[in-house]
């Protein structure tokens, strides 16, 4: 099994769960471990990792028996850590030993990993980033005619706020249950598949 990097305290089977940086896993010889990238279906198309299979997050609960029973090491991976952080915590507590990839895909592209890339769409957080700083910029501009618009922009603080706090974000939740985030959905029993042969 690989060598992890320091475990990062997590709320569900925090021995089941250990964080891994891109290095050790690059420096791994191809076939070692398996990648489960758990981006929505249009991210994992836009860029991942050669070898990686797509279940997205929201698929995790309902497939969660199946792939507790995926060969180990285990690797699982987001855009930046956090979507890997919550699927992980759902694996181990059907028992699976699981490993976070530290950083994710913006970790493994600066640690100049191979990557395959396709039809180029906006990484989840971008989106979250872009639709809050829009209605945070809107509620300040328009409390200027509508005082009562300030609370806009708390709202969108407070969501951010809780967001980074509790490790989930409502937005990106409901964002990516969007058509341009879903595409053509993932093949999640061939990707399980995958993972198990």
């Amino acid at each position: 099994m690989m060598t992890t990097t320091a475990a990062r305290p997590m709320t569900a089977g925090p021995d089941l769960i250990s964080e891994v940086s891109a290095s050790r896993v690059q420096a791994q010889p191809p076939g070692s471990f398996h990648v489960l990238d758990v981006r929505t279906a249009s991210e994992f198309r836009t860029c991942h990792i050669p070898g990686a299979v797509n279940v997205p997050l929201d698929q995790i609960s309902r497939y969660r028996e199946q792939l507790s029973r995926v060969p180990e090491p285990l690797v699982v991976v987001c855009q930046a850590g956090s979507r890997a952080a919550q699927a992980c915590e759902q694996l181990a507590a059907a028992g699976k030993d699981v490993q976070v990839l530290s950083g994710g895909m913006v970790a493994w592209q600066q640690a100049e990993g191979d990557v395959e890339r396709g039809e180029q769409t906006w990484a989840l957080e971008r989106q979250v980033r872009l639709i809050a700083g829009s209605l945070v910029m809107a509620g300040v501009l328009g409390s200027t005619l509508v005082p009562r618009l300030k609370w806009l922009s708390a709202a969108v603080g407070g969501g951010l706020t809780f967001a980074a706090v509790s490790n989930t974000c409502m937005m990106g939740n409901v964002l990516s249950k969007l058509p341009y985030n879903r595409g053509s959905r993932a093949d999640v029993e061939q990707a399980i598949k995958t993972l198990a042969a």
